[in-house]
């Protein structure tokens, strides 16, 4: 029987170049000429410093726009608050990875509303659909793409 899974993950490999990408916009833009500017990044946590808050601001924009260059979703962005201590400011900003319980239930719940042909089973931090056709599989891949679960999703593992 066909079956793909429903997952929300970040490809590590991706948001290093993300990052880097990032931290070299900031290196050649002129209004951060001789500024203490930096990204750091931590398994799936990014660490944004530089000396006002406005410039931390911008930087956060700075990633947004390399995470979609890199073809990271950035809904997949959970910014925290800005810290201030001495003359540095910070902002940590973690991307989320899997789908938590009730995420994964709204997704089952919303594919048995429609009534397809296809059964769903949450199975850990992901979502399995099988059904007798790829006809419906792909009806409900259409359906998931137009919701939304408060995280990107992936659709991989499509077997026929």
């Amino acid at each position: 029987m066909p079956s793909f899974d429903i997952v929300s993950e970040v490809d590590l490999h991706a948001l290093t170049n993300a990052v880097d990408q990032a931290g070299r916009i900031v290196a050649n833009r002129f209004d951060f000429k001789g500024v203490d500017a930096a990204f750091e990044r931590e398994e799936r946590r990014v660490l944004i410093t530089a000396e006002a808050e406005f410039q931390v601001t911008q930087m956060e924009d700075m990633l947004r726009s390399a995470l979609v260059k890199c073809d990271i979703d950035p809904g997949a962005m959970d910014v925290g608050a800005i810290e201030t201590s001495g003359k540095q400011v910070r902002q940590a900003v973690t991307l989320k990875h899997g789908l938590d319980s009730a995420q994964c239930k709204a997704i089952v719940k919303r594919i048995k509303e429609e009534k397809m042909k296809v059964q769903a089973a949450i199975q850990g931090d992901q979502v399995r659909v099988t059904g007798k056709k790829r006809d419906d599989l792909q009806a409900v891949i259409a359906l998931l793409k137009d919701g939304d679960f408060g995280a990107p999703l992936q659709f991989n593992n499509f077997r026929d």
